[in-house]
């Protein structure tokens, strides 16, 4: 028996989509890619949301039979509404993903987690051979850190060792992300806290440093993946 919601059948974005026109263009891209069978891993963010109209629409005139591993709740409804079929990465490796970014360096390294699913991104671009990162022009940057922080998630009991850790790895500042819908934090999906991390200088190294620290569960840090930028 189906649930008769009409939740998840009124769903829509919750923010206007900025540069929608050129961001449906590379989301018509990667609908362009998909495959009978394939399963993908699915980001989030407005271009993703876009995509996956895009590739439902492929399934229904094709015939195709894809699965989807979504990186986040929203992400999980919007493929209910679409009719896309979800698994998980427990059952299946994706064949490949997507996703955008918040920040793109000339040498596709990049800041993402501003939407907070900043863990099971990278879960999803590690664990497929091709990623495809779907921004627009204002994404690309000569430096990572210049428009964003690095959003880290916590486990809430370690918040303060972990704050003493990253000012001695040279943070210059630190903030902890607050809620626009609620009092108090953000809570992530994983039920931890962000911290968003100013540093002004980022090495190749520093991705690692901070997993290291104890009670880091991810950095939105992605040095020397394996991804494919589109620009919108």
């Amino acid at each position: 028996m189906n649930w008769q919601s009409d939740i998840i059948k009124n769903l829509a974005w919750s923010d206007t989509i900025i540069n929608r026109e050129a961001k449906q263009k590379v989301a018509d891209k990667i609908a362009g890619k998909v495959k009978d069978g394939d399963v993908l891993g699915v980001g989030s963010g407005s271009t993703s949301y876009l995509a996956l109209i895009a590739i439902a629409e492929k399934i229904k005139s094709e015939g195709f039979n894809i699965k989807a591993i979504p990186t986040s709740v929203e992400i999980s409804m919007v493929c209910s509404k679409l009719g896309i079929p979800l698994t998980s990465i427990f059952k299946d490796r994706p064949d490949w993903s997507f996703d955008g970014a918040d920040e793109v360096d000339p040498n596709h390294s990049l800041i993402k987690g501003r939407g907070g699913a900043m863990f099971k991104e990278k879960l999803s671009i590690s664990s497929s051979p091709l990623n495809y990162i779907i921004v627009d022009e204002t994404k690309l940057v000569k430096k990572l850190g210049t428009n964003f922080p690095i959003p880290i998630e916590v486990f809430p009991l370690a918040l303060l060792h972990v704050e003493e850790k990253l000012k001695a790895l040279g943070a210059d500042s630190l903030s902890l992300r607050l809620a626009k819908g609620k009092d108090g934090p953000v809570i992530t999906e994983n039920g931890n806290l962000i911290l968003d991390a100013r540093f002004y200088e980022i090495d190749n190294d520093l991705e690692f440093k901070i997993k290291s620290i104890t009670g880091v569960i991810e950095s939105g840090l992605f040095i020397n993946y394996n991804v494919e930028v589109l620009v919108a």
